[in-house]
């Protein structure tokens, strides 16, 4: 006498599920490590800084997110989300036009030109180019400071323990996308066996 193939997959969906729960187990406990870690390594940095050197005193007026959690449905139904981290790079600073060359541009003697009296049409324009530089100067502020680093918010040579609390930090925020995928397979793995099992008792 053969197997019921509805038992058959009841017993496979257990089996799934179990594997599942065991996964997300491992799952948490390293995510709480990490945790653990990341904060323990942001105390050793506030030793040896000083706890108003690493606080969010220190943290820039606009900031932009370097990871985006994005969202999709699979084809059996389940909800995957899935980490995108921009990465910094060097030609930010220089795409930003913080960086200005100061000094003459041009070489050589240059003849002394007398001072004339600007008619007010002239000093109406002036004023114009001068209100207008400044805002440019801030806009590219803005932008740089909107790609920077986190760490250099609290100085240029940070000690290891910080950048170790942000490398931690960042596994954290792959594994929680990760711990959440799996939770939505889980849920629909227990949804799938319900109804089998409901349609085992009907039969």
């Amino acid at each position: 006498m053969g197997l019921d193939p509805v038992s058959v997959n009841i017993d496979q969906q257990l089996l799934r599920f179990m594997d599942q729960l065991e996964a997300l187990e491992e799952k948490r406990e390293k995510l709480d490590s990490l945790i653990e870690a990341g904060w323990f390594n942001i105390s050793k940095a506030r030793y040896s800084m000083g706890n108003k050197q690493v606080s969010s005193l220190q943290y820039a007026n606009e900031m932009e997110p370097l990871v985006c959690v994005h969202s999709s449905i699979s084809e059996k139904g389940d909800v995957e989300f899935k980490c995108e981290q921009t990465e910094l790079r060097t030609e930010d600073l220089k795409a930003s036009g913080t960086v200005e060359n100061i000094g003459p541009t041009e070489g050589g003697l240059r003849k002394r030109m007398t001072i004339k009296q600007k008619e007010p049409k002239e000093e109406d324009a002036s004023k114009r180019q001068c209100e207008m530089q400044p805002q440019g100067s801030i806009k590219s502020e803005k932008s740089f400071s909107q790609h920077q680093d986190p760490l250099k918010w609290f100085g240029i040579l940070v000690p290891q323990n910080l950048k170790q609390a942000q490398a931690a930090f960042k596994e954290v925020i792959t594994l929680s996308a990760e711990i959440a995928t799996l939770q939505s397979a889980i849920l629909a793995t227990r949804m799938e066996m319900q109804a089998q099992i409901k349609e085992k008792h009907k039969d």
